[in-house]
């Protein structure tokens, strides 16, 4: 189980009319009750924000953080859809609330899929009862699979925690994302429930720095989406939880989530852990890093499982960061390909070329960099460039 594996949480995943063939598109998460319970969120930063985002982060504030549950379509994102958009997506929360008996602005919105197409909303909201109806604490492997859209695998994660006082609590979630990926967050939805006794700007807070450390560290191909949202749910059945305990878990949570997505990325073939060090700050580090990370040409050696640093070093170069190649050391894993400027994979033994060349076969590369400028850190994940990657976004429309 998923969401459904912490107390006090219901969920399912319908056939809603939106995709073709029957294939599951319509999701509702919510409390076991249908009564309202703690909720904190982050959304997406693009300024061409969808229109379902705009709508729960309306109710998020009307109702002070209190929803009792989102509902969830893929397929449409509702995005670049106008007035028209927007109502279509309250009337996916009338529906819902109507059926419940709640407030309007106790229930979230969200939407996943191609932009600029207006929802079948008639088929959605004719669905949604149904969906409520079957919704129980069996349905999260279902309601995992009906928010998917590009992903081939489901993204889910369930564990139980122990603070430091003796409390246990337990954190569940569901996670879709495949492409546009490039935070602030990434295409994606998220959903996390926990039974955590914790006050709700804690929850917010907790969200909002895991969010930073786990999907802002994910690139895919340098997109980012319309719709991205992660929504946190509490039951609050818990006593009172350490709020550092707490936050350590949720950070656990999104990074599971965030590594699924790259490691589901479209057509890719290769993961990549990109980590920098030396740098005159953590900031340039990390711009650094998501400058290797978004570069086509490093990308491509990445398909082709060659270690070649000249398009790393580049790159680098070309970037605004404080950069002194005399000093620039670069490695893949363990194997050193430049030291100091110095090109070490050219003086490589059979042995060692014939080493790094099975490590470039893996599926997951850490790609090392020393800048050799300062003590700043940073850190990326990110994937290889591939045919599958082109096939799947070629022809979209």
């Amino acid at each position: 189980m998923t969401v459904t594996g912490v107390a006090g949480f219901k969920a399912i995943g319908i056939h809603g009319g939106i995709k073709p063939e029957g294939k599951l598109d319509l999701t509702y998460i919510g409390s076991l009750d249908n009564k309202p319970v703690m909720a904190a969120g982050v959304f997406t930063s693009n300024k061409l924000c969808a229109a379902p985002v705009t709508l729960t982060r309306e109710h998020l504030a009307k109702s002070g953080g209190n929803l009792v549950g989102v509902i969830i379509n893929s397929g449409n994102a509702n995005a670049a859809t106008g007035e028209t958009g927007y109502i279509n997506a309250s009337k996916m929360a009338k529906a819902v609330s109507s059926t419940l008996n709640i407030d309007v602005s106790q229930v979230g919105v969200c939407s996943t899929g191609l932009i600029g197409y207006q929802l079948p909303i008639e088929n959605i909201v004719n669905s949604i009862p149904q969906a409520i109806k079957e919704s129980s604490v069996d349905g999260g492997e279902l309601a995992s699979k009906a928010i998917m859209t590009t992903d081939t695998l489901e993204k889910t994660f369930l564990k139980k925690y122990t603070d430091k006082n003796g409390t246990e609590f337990t954190l569940g979630a569901i996670a879709k994302g495949a492409a546009m990926l490039q935070p602030n967050m990434a295409t994606m939805l998220g959903f996390i429930t926990t039974d955590a006794s914790v006050k709700l700007s804690d929850l917010q807070s907790s969200l909002s720095s895991a969010v930073g450390r786990s999907f802002n560290k994910l690139t895919v191909d340098g997109a980012q989406s319309t719709n991205d949202t992660v929504l946190v749910f509490s039951s609050a059945k818990t006593d009172e939880i350490n709020i550092d305990d707490f936050a350590d878990a949720m950070l656990e949570v999104c990074q599971s989530l965030a590594k699924q997505m790259c490691d589901d990325a479209e057509g890719s073939t290769h993961t990549v852990c990109i980590n920098i060090i030396g740098s005159k700050n953590d900031d340039e580090a990390n711009h650094g890093a998501r400058r290797v990370a978004n570069c086509q040409l490093v990308k491509c050696s990445w398909f082709g499982n060659d270690p070649y640093w000249g398009r790393v070093a580049s790159e680098l170069g070309a970037s605004s960061i404080d950069y002194d190649f005399t000093k620039l050391s670069i490695s893949y894993g363990d194997h050193i390909v430049l030291k100091n400027g110095e090109s070490i994979i050219d003086n490589y033994s059979d042995e060692q070329r014939e080493k790094i060349r099975e490590y470039m076969k893996n599926r997951e590369i850490v790609l090392n960099v020393d800048l050799g400028v300062g003590y700043g850190t940073g850190w990326i994940w990110t994937n290889d460039l591939t045919f599958g990657y082109i096939e799947e976004n070629m022809g979209t429309s």
